[in-house]
Parts: structure tokens; sequence; C-alpha cells
């Protein structure tokens, strides 16, 4: 939690993101991650100024629960002073201990994302899903969280401005903007109207870009004429020098062409939506279908 000091922009995690992406159509299926396709509403996570605090904790971690599908499981909140936002015990449940820190007595407002982070925690903790490592663990909470639908909460308790700042999560708030765009392309969703924190939707809209230009790089048919002639050139030299070795990288380094000089050639990139890597002969225009998220790809090879 950054908490009046400074706050990191950018995509430094972005790698780790995206892996994450991907590890979640592995374990969960197309059809599961489908079936989070209404995300957690502002009005189920809002605190009024009557509401009790306790008890407004546990409706809200009683909305994240329901959001998650885990009815057997009861998170029992509790406050106290300590440098991290929150801390769930992982345990075999069916309760499970969450701590809120001391502030968020104070400010309410941001109990719901605080709760959503937690909460996936045991959600992955039962799938038997997590990274190696407390960064690269914390980078798919938050990335789950964010895909599963109940992310956007993290993003909107962004505030930045000269003399203050606050974040929760991990993931940057451009990374934050990043995955939330994707869930967005996926669901039909216009996130854009949740926030509250003007900062917030501006971060959005950084990641929202860059996962644009996620749909439009070579082989996809939707690529721009720069990334189509970089394309051009490195396909040339894969068919001039294809011999027995490694694969050729493009310049981009997203797309990768397999060179054994036994068979037709191929060019093996990212699926969009999921990040799995797609293999596709070159031969002109191909239509893909991602074997792991099903999404149909009309691509210029």
């Amino acid at each position: 939690m950054a908490n009046g000091g400074p706050v990191e922009h950018g995509y430094p995690h972005l790698d780790t993101v995206r892996s994450a992406i991907t590890a979640l159509y592995e374990r969960l299926s197309c059809d599961t991650i489908r079936s989070f396709a209404t995300s957690v509403a502002p009005a189920d996570v809002a605190f009024s100024g009557v509401d009790d605090l306790h008890l407004g904790v546990q409706r809200v971690a009683g909305t994240m629960v329901r959001h998650l599908r885990l009815p057997d499981a009861r998170m029992i909140v509790s406050f106290r002073e300590m440098e991290h936002a929150a801390y769930v015990e992982l345990a075999a449940g069916p309760e499970y201990f969450i701590e809120l820190n001391e502030r968020f007595r104070r400010h309410r407002r941001d109990i719901g994302a605080a709760l959503a982070h937690e909460v996936m925690h045991v959600y992955l903790h039962r799938l038997g899903l997590g990274f190696a490592g407390t960064r690269d663990n914390e980078i798919l909470t938050d990335t789950a969280t964010t895909y599963l639908g109940a992310g956007w909460l993290l993003l909107d308790a962004f505030r930045e401005d000269g003399a203050s700042s606050q974040k929760l999560g991990y993931l940057t708030p451009e990374e934050f903007g990043y995955v939330l765009a994707k869930r967005a392309r996926e669901f039909g969703e216009d996130p854009g109207i949740w926030f509250t924190s003007p900062q917030a939707y501006t971060a959005y809209t950084k990641g929202a870009a860059l996962a644009r230009r996620d749909e439009q790089q070579p082989p996809l048919a939707g690529a721009g004429w720069s990334g189509r002639r970089r394309y051009a050139k490195d396909r040339r030299y894969a068919m001039e020098h294809q011999m027995p070795g490694p694969a050729a990288v493009g310049a981009s380094g997203r797309y990768a062409f397999d060179v054994d000089g036994r068979s037709p050639l191929r060019v093996s990139f990212p699926c969009p939506t999921c990040q799995q890597r797609i293999r596709v002969p070159v031969r002109g225009r191909v239509r893909a279908r991602c074997g792991l998220c099903r999404t149909v790809l009309e691509c210029d090879t």
C-alpha cells in the first residue's frame, strides 16, 4: 500500500501480468471465466455515513464471497495497525481471518478494494493456483481480482496529487487499467462509469491503449502499416535463412518464426485475449482459433 509515498507507474510487471491471465484460463477454463461476466456493483460495496463499521465490513466481505462463489467460506474481519493494507490467514477453512489496516476505519470507501484482494487470495488458495515468490503471487492475485470482476475497486482506490497519494495492490495503476481493459473487451463492459477517482480513470485509459495495441500486432490482420512492414521484413529474412536451429524472433519480440528447414514456415504469437501462444502456417490470410480461450483471430501471415 502506497500511502503518501511515491506511486510506481508504467508497466514493470507486464510479463507477469500476461502470464497470470494465461494461468487463469488454464486453471479455470474459458467457460468458468465467462461465468464472471458481471462485475461487482458499486452499490454492493458502498458505505453510507450511517453504516455500522463492523456490520458494513461483513456485508462487503459477503459480497466478495458471493461474487467468487465461495458459499462455504466465512470471512471474519478485524482491524489493526500494520504496514500493509490487509492480511488474510490462509487455512483449511471454512473460516478465514482477515485483518484490515486501522486506517480503513476512517477511509471506508476503500474497504471493498482491500477485501476484494484478500478474498481472492482465499479463492486462489482453494484452487491451488499460485506463482512462486511473494511478488509474483501478489501480481497474480491482483490480476485475477481484476479479470474476474472486482479489481476495478483496487484501481479506483488510486488517488494522487501534488501533496499526497494512495494506491492499493501490487500492480501499477496503468497495469490495473490494462487488465481491466482486457476484461472490458471480453465482456463488453464500460468500467469507466464506476470510477470516483480521476487519476484512476486516466490510468485506465492508458492501460486500455496498451491493451488495444495487443490486438494490432502482426500477424493479426488489424496490425498497422508500420507493424506489417516490419513483419514482412522479418518473414522474408526467415524464409531466406531456413535452417535447423532456434526460432527466428521478430523485431517486435512478440512473434517468432519456426525455422527448422524441413516443414513449412510457421509463425507463433500470443493470443491477444489469453496470451497463450498460437502457431499458424505462413501462407497469407489465415483464420486461427485459440484453443485456450476460443477467440477467433483473423491473421495475415
